[in-house]
């Protein structure tokens, strides 16, 4: 590390503790030619690899406002949507990859998207996967009614059954 003070390029670690929910390292080192001590702070940067080939970091305001959509009118909260965005970091992190596909992001982002709304899952999936037919919105409800969703709650109102069936 390149001390600020001199431009010497070597420094020792003192000290080293994890800093932002553990995905920063705040370090404190000391110049081993002037001895002057200074800051640094590491993080890993998850790239994404877009369509076009261009990469750009990961961003969980991106995930959001990709989801936000299909949430619209739906009970989901903003906190809801911060952890589903974290929730999805987590998962992409897990493959230890620094860049990953876009297309890995939206794969990625169903299985908890679903957990918390079945509804906006399926608005998401139908632009996600390209629905293109009624019959893939119907084969899409059947896989729904198969494998219901872990947090999924029946409504209570009458006037739903219809839609229960």
């Amino acid at each position: 590390m390149i001390c600020p003070f001199c431009r010497f390029d070597d420094s020792r670690v003192i000290d080293s503790r994890p800093t932002d929910e553990g995905n920063q390292i705040r370090r404190r080192r000391e110049c081993t030619s002037c001895g002057r001590r200074f800051n640094t702070a590491e993080s890993s940067i998850l790239l994404v690899i877009k369509r076009s080939g261009a990469t750009e970091p990961f961003s969980r305001e991106k995930v959001i406002s990709g989801v936000r959509k299909a949430c619209q009118g739906r009970p989901v909260s903003d906190d809801d949507l911060a952890l589903l965005a974290q929730r999805v970091e987590e998962t992409l992190r897990l493959d230890g990859a620094a860049e990953i596909e876009a297309q890995e992001i939206g794969l990625a982002l169903l299985a908890p998207l679903r957990e918390l709304d079945e509804v906006a899952y399926l608005r998401y999936a139908s632009v996600y996967r390209n629905f293109a037919s009624l019959e893939d919105f119907e084969a899409e409800i059947a896989l729904l009614r198969a494998e219901p969703s872990r947090n999924f709650k029946v409504p209570k109102d009458s006037r739903n059954q219809a839609l229960i069936k």
